[in-house]
């Protein structure tokens, strides 16, 4: 059991594992780029501000600049000359700020109004932003920011590009903050996974336990009639509990059923073979008193008995019907012709031309047996006949004696039962016929019954 709740354990969690880690990353994707999006929007609100005032006229050296630290801002005209820097912001991207001229006004434009480059109109704002990472040194400090680029012209039209940058050690932080607690906690929660499965498996397999030991010591006392408990809950574990069950009643049938068998079958040996002996005995002390026709007699019903307990052995074995075409009529015919020295003469009715699928031998057996049983109980009449039913042959055999009591037209069918003991055995068999061809009957996929009292039916499928 421990195996079993040690795989579940590691199964669940490396599942949940999987999926952790597949949904954390997840995770920190987005927010890591929710908040670099935040950033370029912080530095796009920076760079738009400075660039609103150069488009309203305002001079380089007198634009309200925001803190270096916070939103490092550069100006910078087509050729890439500086034309304003925030307060200590020495570098952006490794390039130092020369000295900025506070106050120069850069080349003029032209005036027309023409934006041959598609920019800004003067004195407007570009709606296009360009965004980027990069680095800025303010007052000696190099870090990380996410530059917003957007260009302006001035009343005069001359072009600027202001950049503004937004820091990105927020943004890693939290990240970085949202991975450590991801990291210890992760850990933990597969910790607590692998104990809830272990827990929760160890109470669900514990029904399963209690049937083993049962089967355990069901086992080793070979008392079938016990049963392994059977959980209230109606889940599999329920189910299998009950079919175990089912199987102990089965197999504690059988095993009565075999012990009944081999008790029976040595009392039923026991009587010819002690009545051969003493016959046998008598002839060697007194050969003028050897009973030579009892010994006989008793000699064929011994042989006949071994023939049907061996046939017994065979079907219960799982032996298997052949599949030849197997013609009931005729059938009938040869099994009737060859009864010449019966009580009672057999009279063959009707007889319809059906095929079944089976064993010739065995076949011939059910008839023969059912012929003998009703030769033992008929008074004057003795009939057989074969008709189609659909998609079922069926063979009827039938006489006039007293019938089979209602109550007893499933017991007939028991191995050694014989409705009247007092008969002499002689007359009355061991018990075995009909038991056989019930039997075979049902190997050969039919049926054989009792009706209207003394009417024995065989059913079997026809050949397709």
């Amino acid at each position: 059991m421990g195996p079993v709740r040690a795989r579940a354990a590691a199964g669940a969690t490396a599942v949940v594992a999987v999926a952790l880690l597949a949904a954390g990353t997840a995770v920190l994707l987005v927010l890591q780029g929710t908040l670099r999006d935040q950033a370029g929007l912080q530095a796009e609100v920076a760079a738009r501000e400075v660039a609103a005032q150069i488009a309203t006229g305002t001079a380089y050296g007198k634009l309200d600049l925001p803190d270096g630290e916070d939103h490092p801002v550069v100006v910078l005209d087509d050729d890439g000359r500086v034309l304003a820097a925030g307060d200590e912001v020495r570098a952006v991207d490794g390039k130092a700020v020369g000295p900025v001229q506070r106050g120069s006004t850069p080349p003029q434009g032209d005036d027309d109004g023409d934006d041959e480059d598609g920019g800004p109109r003067p004195g407007e704002v570009d709606d296009d932003v360009h965004y980027r990472d990069g680095t800025a040194d303010v007052d000696g400090t190099v870090a990380d920011y996410r530059f917003a680029s957007v260009e302006a012209k001035d009343t005069g039209g001359a072009k600027a590009t202001v950049r503004a940058g937004s820091p990105l050690a927020p943004e890693r932080n939290a990240v970085g903050t949202v991975r450590t607690a991801m990291l210890i906690g992760l850990p933990l929660l597969l910790l607590v996974v692998a104990g809830v499965t272990w827990l929760v498996t160890r109470r669900a397999l514990r029904p399963v336990e209690g049937i083993r030991a049962e089967m355990a010591a069901i086992t080793a006392s070979t008392d079938l009639s016990r049963r392994v408990p059977v959980p209230a809950a109606r889940d599999e574990i329920g189910r299998l509990a009950r079919t175990t069950n089912e199987t102990l009643a089965a197999l504690e049938t059988s095993v009565e059923r075999q012990r009944r068998f081999v008790a029976d079958a040595s009392h039923e040996l026991r009587s010819p073979i002690a009545s051969l002996r003493t016959q046998l005995e008598v002839g060697v002390a007194h050969p003028e008193l050897l009973d030579v026709p009892g010994a006989v007699a008793d000699t064929e019903r011994l042989q006949r008995l071994a023939a049907d307990l061996l046939l017994l052995a065979r079907l219960d074995a799982g032996e298997r019907p052949g599949e030849a075409r197997v013609d009931l009529a005729a059938l009938v015919r040869e099994e009737s012709s060859q009864r010449v020295g019966d009580r009672i003469p057999v009279r063959v009715g009707d007889l319809a031309g059906v095929e079944v699928a089976g064993s010739r031998g065995q076949l011939g057996r059910v008839l023969g047996n059912l012929l003998d049983n009703a030769q033992r109980h008929a008074v004057s009449a003795v009939r057989v006949a074969v008709a189609r039913a659909g998609e079922w042959a069926v063979l009827r055999v039938d006489d006039d004696g007293p019938g089979v009591p209602e109550g007893e037209r499933e017991r007939i069918f028991e191995r050694f039962v014989r409705l009247d003991d007092a008969r002499a055995r002689d007359d009355g068999g061991a018990g075995l016929g009909l038991a056989i061809a019930r039997d075979v009957a049902v190997r050969h996929g039919g049926s054989l019954a009792v009706r209207d009292g003394s009417v024995f039916e065989l059913r079997l499928p026809l050949k397709s």
